[in-house]
């Protein structure tokens, strides 16, 4: 079945044909580890997973490595300011190593909670200095860099276009609109390939240029290069990527290898909350972590994020997770009846089915569409095991567990009603407990009372 899948560099859905036969070779770019992971940042990484699942299902093999920023990454994407590591190891008094590698696990776990399917090769930008420094001289040999006293600069006005991701109009990108313009620069689009090391500076190697630091695009450039080579299937990231890390990763490889590195460009939307950014200054800059101590799980978000289309943007609030927690639960139930089920399926069913949700997953990953087969299947009242083990292979794409016993977990909210509630119950005031047992009903949640005191289960 045909697979398409909307990419960026050329602005509309595409056929997807792999360079190697079977065979997909794919980059992502990884987080800087400085500090935990917020579930917006997250989302990009369901959507990796998603796109493997997908590739998978639909036969191909997949080698895919996602970088770990640990140094380069200065604190504007325009490379102003300073390196994101060093900030985060004063801020914590620790060494700048210390603070990547407690990141990168803390990172890897969330990404394990949230079942997603990890790439072959994680890279470590630290580990791969000699192998930037290699790629630097060659845009250097090339034509392609200039150096100021500090810096070594990727000299755009070089490239017959430069801006062929994003579209921008380099004519408009004025000195100082943008960035605090360094009068060294030739150009506003040129960016650090290379950094000269204050002599306090920690994280510094010698190299061909003295003691210095790589800039944060140019490790994507020499990573994706060693393992995947100069030109490889898809590469993807956040839609913050495109208009400069991603275009300057295009800039460089341009320089050094003449082409673009990647046929294919992918790029997740933002997650909104409440239907505005996220902000440490509004507090609703949420981890995993914020999520479970409410009650939630892991997987209850990424049930959520199966609600809008990756390239749409994503409104996240504590009712719309509240809803994918009751639909996890619900599905994991379908699934338990289905799989007890006696009755025989006829299999032109079960094919028109599987075609259905091939259709919808190859048409870009339109995982709203997919999920409304998933629900015809599983509220079909027939029970069948046929349709338990086609729930399965479904879930192969979800990652759901649908399968697993999960403890509920109840948010505070919930627990507080039903502390009222048994309080209610204590005091003998019946009418105030049946109101607290339909506020829970019209919240999601059964309550039924034994001898051994209130069950509370999903409905």
């Amino acid at each position: 079945m045909e697979l398409k899948l909307y990419n960026t560099l050329t602005r509309q859905k595409e056929e997807f044909k792999s360079i190697d036969k079977n065979r997909v070779r794919m980059y992502s770019c990884g987080p800087t580890v400085y500090y935990f992971a917020h579930i917006g940042n997250l989302r990009a990484y369901l959507f990796m997973d998603n796109l493997r699942r997908v590739l998978k299902y639909n036969g191909y093999e997949v080698l895919h490595a996602m970088n770990i920023t640990d140094v380069g990454h200065l604190e504007s994407d325009a490379d102003e300011g300073e390196d994101k590591m060093l900030k985060a190891a004063r801020r914590e008094n620790k060494d700048p190593y210390e603070i990547a590698k407690f990141y990168t696990e803390r990172f890897l776990t969330d990404l394990e909670k949230l079942n997603i399917d990890m790439p072959e090769i994680i890279c470590k930008a630290t580990d791969h200095i000699k192998e930037m420094e290699e790629y630097v001289q060659k845009i250097i040999e090339n034509g392609y860099a200039y150096e100021t006293k500090d810096t070594i600069y990727f000299d755009t006005s070089k490239l017959d276009k430069y801006g062929i991701l994003s579209n921008i109009n380099v004519d408009e990108q004025k000195a100082g609109a943008r960035v605090e313009f360094d009068t060294e620069k030739k150009n506003v689009t040129d960016f650090a390939l290379w950094i000269k090391a204050p002599e306090n500076h920690i994280m510094k190697w010698d190299t061909f240029w003295g003691k210095c630091y790589p800039g944060w695009h140019i490790e994507c450039s020499a990573m994706s290069r060693k393992y995947l080579g100069e030109l490889f299937d898809i590469h993807t990231g956040g839609i913050d990527h495109i208009p400069i890390h991603h275009e300057n990763e295009i800039a460089q490889s341009k320089g050094y290898s003449g082409h673009i590195p990647a046929n294919w460009w992918m790029h997740c939307e933002f997650l909104l909350i409440d239907g505005g950014k996220m902000s440490k200054s509004l507090n609703n800059v949420y981890t995993l972590s914020d999520l479970e101590e409410k009650g939630f799980t892991a997987l209850d978000y990424r049930m959520f994020n199966f609600t809008s289309h990756y390239r749409n943007k994503l409104n996240f609030t504590w009712k719309s997770l509240e809803a994918a927690k009751i639909a996890l639960s619900r599905l994991k139930e379908a699934y338990r009846k289905h799989a007890s089920g006696q009755e025989k399926v006829d299999s032109q069913v079960i094919e028109e089915y599987k075609r259905k949700f091939n259709e919808a997953i190859n048409d870009d990953l339109n995982m709203p569409l997919a999920m409304g087969i998933v629900w015809e299947v599983a509220k079909n009242q027939t029970k069948s095991k046929q349709f338990a083990e086609l729930l399965l292979k479904f879930d192969e794409v979800l990652g759901l567990k649908i399968d697993s016993e999960e403890k509920i977990e109840l948010p505070s909210e919930i627990k507080q009603l039903v502390e009222e509630r048994k309080n209610a119950r204590a005091n003998k005031d019946w009418k105030k407990s049946d109101e607290l047992r339909d506020i829970l009903s019209e919240k999601g949640y059964i309550v039924k009372d034994t001898k051994d005191g209130m069950e509370i289960n999903l409905k």
